[in-house]
């Protein structure tokens, strides 16, 4: 009891500490305005189990339709503080009130220690942190019927509060137990004006420092200070990017001068990142080598600004910031979709005035994501023991590889989905080159040596030859996964590098066997209109198919005879007469055949005269680069106004 009553006396004292008075200066609060309220409740041993952080919506874009989470073992002050990466998650909540399988994400963190109770117990106040066990580390802290029981709560939390929280979570390791601790309002997004969007985008690329976790989606750029103690915080100068192990509160009077955070350790809701958020800085936490490879005085450029992972780039780079106003945008008859390869940059693009997206590319997912060849998925024993090693310490956490390259796929494809339902997005299968494949993990054992790889074993004719059925299988199962369990029915699929009607049939057919049927609950499936031959016999391939999306990029390079990765070939694109012509042959015979007919090359994305073609011959969608679409937006505007 006397420990309870000082416990008590030590809670309200902390209101008028220097850091939260200084907090209270610095956001506007009055001393006296803020009240504080004690749970008293059992003692969680989370020291024997494992705690974190959970948000109500998404920390980086503020996108309201997911749960985030962290965990880690132990107690959850390494979690709050930075000092571990955690794993982290993402749970759509639509899809949890739907009774779906809501997981979006998941990432393994390292999880290198834990805090857990000194000698004295858990009735006494000290901790300790312990190194955590590498059979601990390689496995997900919490398991996904805790996650999901973790959005749950936090959903009713939401609800009952009726605004986006932040929550601290433990669970018990006596009675494995979930328990909330802490729910507070999140002050970031909440408060942020809601009719404009800030992109910024780097004008150039250099050497690549080191790399960790993206907090706040922006740019910035300065002269390096490495801080490796709180006692030399002093030094750091206004405009300067903060480069250090971890923060703590005690941070916060300087971190406010930083142009930017770099920390060795943390994940995307520690202190660091936190901190970033509230100053509108961006910050790359947990990249656990910073303070060695970076020198101190160093130029550097921090980009957070292309999906989860953070750069830090040597030099200062030049950089753009767009300031799109949201408000009184008018919507064309011509729908407006997105080019979106990156899971990471979906719930940053979302509140773009867009129909969907016209383009998701799966082999951006497998390269960036899983990185590993399939055939090596499922045939370990044609590899090599290091490639064996190498697959293993990517599937940790996962049941298998197997399961491991199905999640992810499925994971990435579904937060696209998500993000933008129930507008439809159109999802290309994997349309790797062979030398493409060959880069990835195992792949080298698998790959033929081909003269011309964009003329090869691509598209189509790769998903049935005998050697990668299987291996198209793990694809078409991880899309199933996605519209079935995931509940995410807006999902379509485009078939690309189609040569013949024969060809065309034995994809339906080996999809179909896959439990991917054109028609089934749904399920749209499109050609990607990009060789001669698509567009020629047009009015035989939509017999098989719920229409095209223009591959204006390989459509050039077919029609032209261009390599499009020479350099030594110029003037050449789509303006020419004769990929106009084709493009002209297919939107005419998807519309006398009433099916839909979009572009998602680059074209109209680079040049507003092709934009204007295309509304004037009138396509139905054009799916453009995100940079692309206000002002495309306006071109195609104006071009309708003209019809």
């Amino acid at each position: 009891a006397d420990n309870l009553i000082a416990s008590c006396k030590r809670t309200y004292s902390s209101l008028f500490t220097n850091r939260a008075i200084a907090y209270r200066i610095d956001q506007g609060f009055e001393h006296m305005d803020v009240a504080l309220s004690i749970g008293v409740q059992k003692m969680v041993r989370s020291d024997i189990g494992a705690a974190g952080v959970l948000f109500t919506l998404d920390t980086e874009s503020g996108f309201r339709d997911v749960v985030t989470i962290t965990s880690s073992w132990g107690l959850g002050e390494n979690v709050v503080q930075g000092t571990v990466n955690p794993d982290e998650f993402s749970v759509y909540k639509p899809g949890l009130t739907k009774g779906n399988r809501a997981i979006l994400k998941r990432r393994l963190g390292d999880k290198a220690l834990k805090m857990v109770y000194g000698q004295d117990g858990a009735a006494g106040l000290s901790t300790r942190n312990v190194p955590v066990h590498v059979n601990d580390r390689f496995r997900f802290s919490i398991n996904d019927e805790e996650v999901i029981e973790l959005a749950r709560q936090a959903m009713a939390i939401e609800e009952h509060y009726g605004k986006p929280m932040d929550i601290e979570w433990a669970r018990d390791g006596n009675d494995g137990l979930l328990y909330i601790l802490q729910a507070r309002p999140e002050t970031v997004h909440t408060t942020a004006a809601g009719n404009e969007l800030l992109e910024f985008e780097l004008e150039q690329r250099g050497d690549v420092i080191v790399s960790g976790r993206s907090v706040g989606r922006k740019i910035a750029s300065g002269k390096a200070r490495i801080i490796l103690e709180a006692k030399d915080m002093d030094t750091l100068e206004a405009g300067e990017v903060l480069v250090t192990d971890i923060t703590d509160p005690d941070w916060e009077p300087v971190m406010k001068r930083a142009a930017a955070i770099v920390t060795n350790r943390g994940g995307r809701t520690c202190h660091a990142a936190i901190v970033a958020r509230e100053l509108g800085i961006p910050a790359v936490v947990g990249t656990a080598k910073a303070t060695r490879k970076i020198m101190d005085g160093e130029e550097v450029t921090i980009s957070c600004a292309e999906g989860d992972t953070g750069f830090i780039y040597r030099g200062l780079l030049p950089f753009k910031i767009e300031c799109i106003k949201l408000d009184n945008i008018s919507k064309p008859k011509t729908k407006i979709m997105l080019n979106l390869a990156n899971p990471g940059q979906a719930y940053g693009f979302a509140a773009l005035p867009c129909d969907g997206v016209g383009l998701a590319r799966l082999e951006f997912i497998i390269n960036n994501s899983i990185g590993i060849h399939p055939r090596a998925i499922l045939e370990p024993a044609e590899t090599d023991d290091d490639t064996k090693k190498q697959i293993n310490k990517r599937a940790a956490g996962y049941m298998s590889p197997r399961d491991f390259y199905i999640t992810r796929l499925a994971e990435g494809v579904g937060t696209i989905a998500a993000t933008f339902y129930p507008r439809p997005v159109i999802v290309r299968l994997g349309d790797f080159k062979s030398n493409e494949y060959a880069t990835l993990i195992g792949g080298k054992f698998f790959e033929p040596k081909e003269e011309n790889p964009m003329l090869g074993l691509r598209g189509a004719s790769r998903y049935y030859h005998d050697e990668f059925a299987d291996s198209f299988g793990l694809e078409c199962e991880a899309l199933l996964r996605v519209r079935r369990d995931m509940g995410l029915d807006n999902v379509s699929i485009m078939i690309p590098f189609v040569r013949s009607v024969d060809e065309a049939r034995h994809v339906l057919e080996l999809m179909a066997r896959n439990g991917l049927q054109r028609g089934h609950d749904g399920l749209k499936v499109y050609l990607m209109c990009e060789i001669p031959a698509n567009a020629l016999l047009a009015e035989e391939f939509l017999e098989h198919f719920d229409g095209f999306s223009i591959g204006s990029n390989d459509l050039t390079q077919l029609t032209l005879g261009v390599d499009r990765d020479s350099g030594l070939l110029s003037g050449f694109d789509e303006r020419n007469p004769a990929v106009l012509a084709l493009m002209e042959h297919a939107i005419n015979a998807c519309n006398a055949a009433g099916k839909y007919v979009g572009i998602c090359g680059q074209a109209p994305s680079d040049y507003p005269e092709i934009t204007r073609w295309l509304v004037e011959h009138k396509i139905h969608s054009i799916s453009l680069n995100p940079d692309s679409v206000l002002p495309m937006l306006q071109v195609v505007l104006d071009a309708e106004k003209k019809l």
